[in-house]
């Protein structure tokens, strides 16, 4: 893959061959960003994960403790009081029957969809449509739930989620450039908890092989599991 010069400079910073320690790596990706607007951070955490089995398919969300920089745009599928709630609490749209219906006619004007069991029903007919594109509530990461009001204040105030890919890695982003390196370094940290925490108990050998952190079309840089298992 052919690399620009930008890249190609930022990349001079950076020593594939070594896992750098938490402060530095955050340090490093601030310095490689040369885009010019505000660059998403992500974290890659290359795992000893076999998707195909069911308990290694990893799935879930969490809130970070600084956000990621970005207000995701929520729209609730609810009716009733639960409507009411989720309007209260800052949904974007909220609607029942009508809105099903509008989603169905192309419309995806949001980002993260938080629907009530009872409409779920409704909701899977759009299974086809929302399930290639993320969309589609899921218990697993809160978005299927009565407690309307919560969900859309976490996912309001910085909730992630996070999902094996077909090979068993996990990617989610962990902030902004703009971010201090104490703020990239806890939310990665969150992140790494998280992970850890949920290990699967069939997993044999090293579980997490990498950890990449990168910003918006920069270079990775690794990073070293023992700074960020024992960062405070």
């Amino acid at each position: 893959m052919q690399r620009g010069k930008k890249y190609l400079e930022a990349a001079k910073l950076i020593d594939r061959t070594v896992k750098y320690a938490v402060d530095e790596a955050v340090s490093l990706v601030k310095k490689t960003s040369f885009v010019k607007f505000d660059a998403t951070v992500e974290a890659a955490f290359r795992l000893n994960l076999d998707p195909r089995k069911a308990e290694q398919n990893l799935r879930g969300a969490l809130v970070l403790p600084h956000g990621t920089g970005k207000v995701s745009r929520v729209v609730v599928i609810a009716q009733g009081e639960k409507a009411k709630e989720a309007e209260a609490a800052g949904a974007d749209f909220v609607g029942a029957a009508e809105l099903i219906q509008k989603i169905s006619g192309g419309w995806f004007e949001f980002d993260v969809m938080v629907a009530t069991p009872d409409m779920m029903g409704q909701l899977g007919k759009l299974g086809r449509i929302l399930g290639p594109k993320g969309l589609m509530p899921n218990p697993k990461t809160g978005t299927v739930t009565m407690d309307v009001e919560k969900a859309v204040h976490e996912i309001k105030n910085g909730k992630i989620e996070y999902r094996t890919d077909k090979v068993g890695n996990i990617h989610a982003p962990i902030g902004r450039v703009s971010f201090t390196e104490g703020q990239l370094k806890e939310n990665l940290k969150t992140l790494y908890d998280q992970l850890a925490r949920i290990k699967p108990t069939t997993v044999k050998g090293t579980y997490m092989k990498n950890i990449t952190v990168s910003s918006s079309m920069g270079p990775g840089v690794r990073v070293d599991e023992d700074s960020l298992k024992n960062a405070k």
